[in-house]
């Protein structure tokens, strides 16, 4: 089975920074893209940034300049590092990723999986 494990998150104040990182387990054959989302209460689950597995990015507008997301092909690991944190930033953030697994009789197959969630709260 193909897990993602999120950690990472927590409360900060405003203009204060957090990490997140993510990881990916199981009979995994390669990763593709991998990224963050996040879901504010009452809202919407928006797309927060996103990495190539070639390492190019795409980050929405509202953190543009301020998170940083990177990824590590050889520990199947997405990071999320968020500087000047902001009270509309408050979420729970989800990764994201798309892959080729192994199923059990080692058909290669594609997939895309989620992480379980991590709270990120900023507090004015």
């Amino acid at each position: 089975q193909v897990q993602l494990v999120e950690s990472g998150g927590g409360s900060v104040q405003a203009g204060g920074s957090l990490g997140l990182s993510c990881a990916a387990s199981g009979n995994i054959f390669t990763v593709y893209g991998m990224g963050w989302y996040r879901r504010a209460p009452g809202k919407e689950r928006e797309l927060v940034a996103l990495i190539t597995s070639g390492g190019s990015t795409n980050y929405a507008d509202s953190v543009k300049g301020r998170f940083t997301i990177s990824r590590d092909n050889t520990k199947k690991t997405v990071y999320l590092q968020m500087n000047s944190l902001k009270p509309e930033d408050t979420a729970v953030y989800y990764c994201n990723a798309d892959l080729i697994y192994y199923s059990r009789t080692y058909e290669r197959l594609r997939g895309n999986y989620w992480g379980q969630g991590t709270q990120v709260t900023v507090s004015s």
